[in-house]
């Protein structure tokens, strides 16, 4: 049977973080995901549930579902809890073993975008360190995982732009909800968000502070330097 698309065209799908780092799978009709030997994308770790989770093509897009693993599977830092389609870019998360990144045609993005963190953000002074393109954070050497969530990503995307300034509420809720949405946002959804992404960076490194409030004027990133 002739694939939906153009080969040149196939969704790929691209191992990040993990044992499959480097590797890369054209997905065709339906790609199966686990720790056991049937699967179609194999992921030696205890962490991954022997069938974790599937990607499916339809007319639509590729649709990925959880089957009922133990350790989860996340999108963008959000828990799978029902299938839903996969957008370019998308960062997947199988358990805490493997990071994914789907690209909805095999030309979308050049391989060494897409690895292991890059040379550059290695060589920055500072502690916490983002990549725009695949939405990567870093602390220190570790990076934050499962990813955030694409909101939490985009307020500290705004913050690290402007590290060490004040960012006003105002701008914050334009960037993360859009202009159109932006006037019905609530205090109390911006409050969340920020508590949410506080709670992720405190995971990772809980000895810094790195969204501090100043009030009645907005939020400020302080990034320390890595230490010696």
């Amino acid at each position: 049977m002739a694939s939906k698309y153009p080969n040149e065209d196939l969704p790929t799908l691209v191992a990040q973080a993990g044992p499959l780092n480097g590797q890369r799978w054209m997905i065709k009709d339906s790609t199966l995901i686990g720790r056991d030997d049937t699967c179609d994308i194999i992921i030696p770790d205890r962490q991954v549930s022997r069938h974790h989770a599937r990607l499916v093509t339809t007319p639509q897009g590729t649709k990925i579902e959880d089957l009922g693993s133990k350790n989860g599977t996340h999108c963008n830092g959000q828990s799978i809890s029902e299938p839903f389609f996969l957008q370019d870019g998308d960062i997947i998360q199988v358990a805490l073993a493997q990071q994914f990144v789907y690209l909805s045609s095999d030309a979308t993005l050049p391989l060494e975008a897409l690895l292991d963190q890059p040379e550059d953000l290695s060589q920055l002074p500072h502690k916490l360190r983002l990549d725009k393109r695949s939405r990567r954070v870093w602390v220190g050497k570790e990076e934050i995982l499962p990813p955030l969530s694409v909101s939490q990503f985009q307020l500290l995307e705004l913050l690290y732009d402007n590290q060490g300034e004040v960012v006003s509420r105002e701008d914050l809720v334009r960037v993360v909800w859009g202009e159109d949405q932006a006037i019905g946002v609530s205090e109390q959804a911006l409050d969340a968000l920020i508590r949410r992404l506080r709670d992720r960076l405190a995971a990772a490194d809980p000895r810094h502070a790195y969204l501090v409030t100043v009030r009645g004027h907005g939020v400020r990133l302080e990034n320390p330097l890595l230490e010696e």
